[in-house]
C-alpha cells in the first residue's frame, strides 16, 4: 500500500484547501471552452504511476484549472520516468508528503481498489478533494463511510467513470433522459477483448463497472435496477472469472444484458439502447459513426376492438424508418473528467459522477458477485437501493 500511517485532520479542512497560483480559469459550456475572470488554480497530486496514473498526469497538465504538483508512487523511479526530465512536477514515494503540502487541494488516486479506502480516508482527513478510479472502494460499507466523511467536511468525492464523459455517452444520456427513444425497453452491451487478466479482481469487477456506470448515468430518474443475475466462467484456470454475463432487471420492466470477457481475440465495444420510439446503437470502435439513432422497432397494436381472429394477426407492427448518425465533438473523455473535477471544487457542488453514484455501482457489483457464487441466482437490489437512498 502507498500509505500506512494515521493522518489527523488537525483542524478545519478548509485550511488545507488553500491554493496559491493564480491563472485564468476555464470551463466548458455547450461544447466550447471559454475563459473567465482570474481564479486560483487548484493544486493537484496524482497518486499511482502504474497503468492509469500517467493518463491522469497528462490530462491534469492539460487542464488550465489545475496545477499538478506531485506524482506519488512507492516506486520513485517509475514516477520519475512518467514525469520525464523537463517538468516542474515533483515525484515522491511518500503519501504523507503529499498530504502535508497545503498547496495541494485535491488528489487523484489511481491505485489498486483494495487500497482506495485507506488512501481516500487519509486524503479527506487532510482536507483534500478526491478523484478516485473505479471502483470507488472494495465494498459498499467502506463507500458509505467515505461518502459520509466527504459530506461532513464539505469536500468533493468523485469517481472517474471515464466513459460517462465521452461525447457519445453524454449524447445518449441527453436523448434517453429527454424521452427521445421513448420508454426504454432493453439494453444490450458487449465489452470483450483479449485483455489483461488482473491479479486482484475478476472480470466483473474489472470491466463491468464501465457498463454499469454508463447504465446508471443514462437511465431516467424514474427507472432503476431492481435485481441482477450473473453467470461467470474461468475456462483457463486463472483462479478468477475471466468472462461473465450479467442480467439487470429494471423497475419499468426493461432488461439489460451485459457481456464482459478477457479472452476474446476480437475487441468489441458496442451497446444498444432500445426504446419504444427509437433505438440507439453505440459502437465505440467506429469513429465515423459512434452513434446511430434508428427509427426502427416493434410497436404493439391496440386489439381491444378487434375480433379474436384479427387480434391474433395484429398483435405487433414492425416500424421501418430512417437512421440518423449525429455529429459528435471530438474530445478526450479524461480531459472532461478533469474539467468536471475542477469545476465541482471551484463551484462547491457535487460532481456529476459523485461518491453516491460510485456506491450504486458497488451495490450492483456486490450483488452480481453473490449471484455468480450461487450459480446465477437472481438477487434483489431492494436493500441496496434503500441503503443508497438513505445516504
Amino acid at each position: 500500500m502507498f500509505w500506512r500511517g494515521v493522518i489527523s485532520a488537525g483542524g478545519s479542512a478548509r485550511k488545507y484547501a488553500d491554493v496559491y497560483t493564480t491563472t485564468k480559469r476555464y470551463y466548458r459550456r455547450g461544447g466550447a471552452i471559454k475563459a473567465c475572470k482570474e481564479m486560483p488554480q487548484i493544486g493537484l497530486a496524482v497518486v499511482g504511476a502504474g497503468y492509469w496514473g500517467p493518463n491522469l498526469v497528462r490530462t491534469a497538465l492539460a487542464t488550465p484549472a489545475l496545477r499538478l504538483k506531485w506524482l506519488c508512487d512507492l516506486d520513485l523511479e517509475r514516477a520519475r520516468a512518467v514525469l520525464g526530465l523537463q517538468t516542474t512536477v515533483q515525484a515522491t514515494s511518500s503519501y504523507d508528503t503529499v498530504l502535508d503540502d497545503r498547496g495541494v487541494a485535491a488528489v487523484a488516486i489511481a491505485t489498486p481498489a483494495a487500497t482506495h479506502f485507506e488512501l481516500v480516508s487519509a486524503a479527506l482527513a487532510a482536507g483534500k478533494h478526491v478523484l478516485v478510479e473505479k471502483p470507488l472502494t472494495a465494498s459498499t460499507g467502506e463507500a458509505d463511510k467515505l461518502i459520509a466523511r466527504a459530506q461532513e467536511l464539505g469536500l468533493v468525492l468523485m469517481c472517474d467513470h471515464t466513459y460517462c464523459y465521452t461525447p457519445a455517452v453524454r449524447r445518449v444520456r441527453k436523448i434517453v433522459r429527454g424521452g427521445g427513444i421513448g420508454d426504454i425497453q432493453f439494453v444490450d452491451s458487449v465489452r470483450i477483448n483479449l485483455g489483461l487478466i488482473q491479479p486482484d479482481v475478476d472480470v466483473l469487477w474489472d470491466l463491468a463497472p464501465h457498463d454499469l456506470s454508463i447504465l446508471d448515468f443514462v437511465l431516467p430518474d424514474h427507472v432503476a435496477p431492481i435485481a441482477i443475475a450473473a453467470h461467470t466462467a474461468d475456462p483457463i484456470g486463472a483462479g478468477r472469472a475471466c468472462l461473465g454475463y450479467l442480467s439487470v432487471w429494471m423497475s419499468n420492466g426493461a432488461l439489460a444484458h451485459l457481456h464482459v470477457n478477457w479472452l476474446s481475440p476480437t475487441k468489441i465495444r458496442t451497446t444498444v439502447f432500445g426504446g419504444s420510439k427509437q433505438t440507439i446503437v453505440w459502437d465505440d470502435l467506429n469513429p465515423a459513426a459512434r452513434l446511430a439513432l434508428h427509427d426502427r422497432g416493434v410497436d404493439s397494436v391496440p386489439t381491444e376492438s378487434l375480433a379474436p381472429e384479427e387480434r391474433r394477426q395484429a398483435l405487433i407492427s414492425y416500424r421501418i424508418g430512417d437512421t440518423l448518425v449525429p455529429a459528435l465533438p471530438e474530445r478526450e473523455a479524461l480531459l472532461s473528467v478533469m474539467a468536471e473535477f475542477a469545476d465541482a471544487i471551484a463551484s462547491g457542488r457535487q460532481a456529476l459522477t459523485d461518491g453516491i453514484s460510485g456506491r450504486r455501482i458497488l451495490a450492483l457489483l456486490e450483488a452480481a458477485s453473490r449471484s455468480a457464487e450461487s450459480g446465477g441466482t437472481r438477487i434483489s437490489l431492494e436493500s441496496a437501493t434503500a441503503a443508497a437512498a438513505m445516504i
